[in-house]
């Protein structure tokens, strides 16, 4: 028996999350809501199988007060979805926990709404986690939308001789070196199956098993950093993450929230990243040199800032292909 439920939050990514859903059709069976008046039984996980025993799956978005006719594209094209209005920003990491905790799956499929799933993606996604029982959470290959490799698809832990070599530049000058590719882990092959540290939220395959011995996202991160740290958290509990190459999405990146609110988004990021390390990392290193680190934090986000400043069009994070 099997069952999956697709979590989605969005801000003002409407035509983005107007074609994900399309791609996410496309792929398989769709369950339809089984909400009804209070007088049905509730839903258990059986509703979630049809009679062939096929993956069939839940939708379940949490809108963070979008203006841009996302709620009534919604309501309008798919009516039997679970749809949660929040009428607010709250982020990611809260949005998400609400959806997850209104899913009935077995497993959690974390989306953002600026992908697009190629075809077969669900079905290797789901097939091998069903292969591997000691896996907890697996990623897809991401593409940018050129097709070529979005690196931070597959990771290994942001300490501070990885990120340093990340944002340097010298991961990218020697991209073969495992010395200098911690973090993006340059140096293994894009098109094999490995262990990593961490995958990205952009699309990620969550055991339902994992959420409870782990719990779900820490609330503390607004946004960025809590797809990590739930990595984190689970292979310090003994899961397994691993980054599935024969699973494709293509995800745009930087749209929604991250281009509505971009300055917001750069301290976010920073904030997220200060919060996972000081929660998981900081008590490896000295505490004079954890403030040294803090202090470039501090600097990189004045730097990120002023660049954002300057550039025409206004986003968080990377440009893409």
């Amino acid at each position: 028996m099997l069952n999956l439920s697709i979590c989605i939050t969005t801000l003002n990514a409407c035509d983005y999350l107007q074609n994900c859903l399309r791609s996410i059709f496309e792929q398989s069976e769709y369950l339809r809501s089984t909400d009804g008046d209070s007088n049905n039984d509730s839903p258990t996980s059986a509703d979630l199988v049809d009679a062939d025993n096929k993956l069939v799956f839940e939708l379940i978005i949490v809108d963070n007060g979008s203006d841009d006719g996302t709620v009534e594209m919604l309501l309008r094209e798919y009516p039997d979805i679970k749809l949660i209005l929040n009428g607010r920003n709250d982020g990611f990491a809260k949005p998400m926990n609400q959806a997850m905790r209104a899913g009935l799956g077995d497993y959690f499929l974390i989306l953002n709404p600026d992908t697009i799933i190629l075809p077969g993606a669900l079905n290797q996604l789901v097939a091998f986690v069903l292969a591997h029982p000691d896996v907890g959470i697996c990623g897809p290959k991401v593409l940018n939308r050129d097709g070529s490799l979005q690196k931070a698809c597959r990771r290994g832990v942001s300490r501070p001789w990885a990120a340093f070599s990340y944002f340097s530049g010298l991961s990218t000058l020697f991209p073969e070196s495992k010395f200098f590719g911690g973090y993006l882990l340059n140096y293994l092959d894009e098109n094999t199956t490995h262990e990593v540290d961490g995958v990205s939220g952009a699309c990620m395959l969550i055991r339902r098993a994992v959420v409870e011995q782990v719990g779900y996202f820490d609330e503390r991160f607004f946004a960025y950093q809590e797809d990590a740290d739930l990595c984190f958290q689970a292979k310090k509990a003994g899961w397994k993450v691993v980054y599935n190459p024969q699973a494709q999405i293509i995800h745009y990146g930087g749209q929604g929230g991250s281009r509505v609110q971009p300055y917001r988004s750069i301290y976010e990021w920073h904030r997220s990243y200060f919060l996972y390390y000081q929660k998981n990392l900081a008590k490896d290193y000295f505490f004079l040199f954890n403030w040294f680190y803090y202090l470039l934090m501090a600097l990189k986000l004045i730097l990120s800032i002023i660049a954002n400043a300057l550039r025409r069009d206004k986003f968080a994070g990377p440009r893409r292909g």
